[in-house]
């Protein structure tokens, strides 16, 4: 069905992904859209694998996005991006917070963090990536680092950008949070409208 499109969120227990996925699906029905959404938890508490897939159009028959099938990837963490690129449509768009989180092999030597992942990404898709815990810490908040990728996210798919993006962050959010995100959400549009 053309008129379906497909997000595929990526990253690592606690760095938001589930609250992006919230956001988005929430803008996309307000939207008028119909839209689905998987979640994938694989023990998220203990620095494991998160992964949420969104599709929405006029009729969506199922939430799950098959290989080469996704109009973006946001990955929260570069080797999240690597391991789920092969969702990616070949014209397709990926968001990456250039950050590494070291899994357990590495980090008990067993294994090396894998070098050259964002230049792998790059040779096959057209990438956006930056630093967001930076960007957070810029703003004054390193948790509010998903909400920069969700705004690079919108920026980078023109298709999201007819959405009232920030009325839906101010709904999600806790209130004492409001001011914080949507500075987080412009600062995300911004990077990808400058690169």
């Amino acid at each position: 069905m053309s008129n379906v499109h497909s997000i595929l969120l990526s990253g690592v227990g606690g760095q938001g992904t589930i609250l992006v996925s919230k956001i988005l699906t929430e803008g996309l029905l307000a939207g008028g859209y119909d839209v689905k959404m998987s979640e994938i938890h694989g023990m998220a508490q203990r620095g494991g694998s998160v992964s949420t897939q969104v599709r929405y159009g006029e009729q969506v028959d199922s939430p799950i996005i098959g290989p080469g099938e996704a109009d973006v990837l946001v990955a929260f963490e570069k080797m999240e991006a690597v391991r789920n690129s092969q969702f990616l449509k070949p014209d397709g768009v990926a968001v990456i917070n250039n950050l590494e989180i070291v899994p357990l092999p590495v980090a008990s030597g067993k294994v090396e963090y894998p070098q050259g992942l964002l230049e792998a990404m790059q040779a096959n898709f057209k990438v956006y990536s930056f630093d967001a815990m930076k960007e957070a810490l810029e703003i004054g908040n390193p948790k509010v680092a998903n909400v920069v990728l969700f705004g690079a996210m919108v920026e980078a798919f023109p298709v999201l950008q007819k959405l009232e993006w920030e009325e839906v962050i101010a709904r999600v959010v806790p209130e004492k949070f409001k001011e914080i995100n949507l500075l987080a959400f412009r600062k995300g549009r911004e990077l990808v409208s400058h690169q």
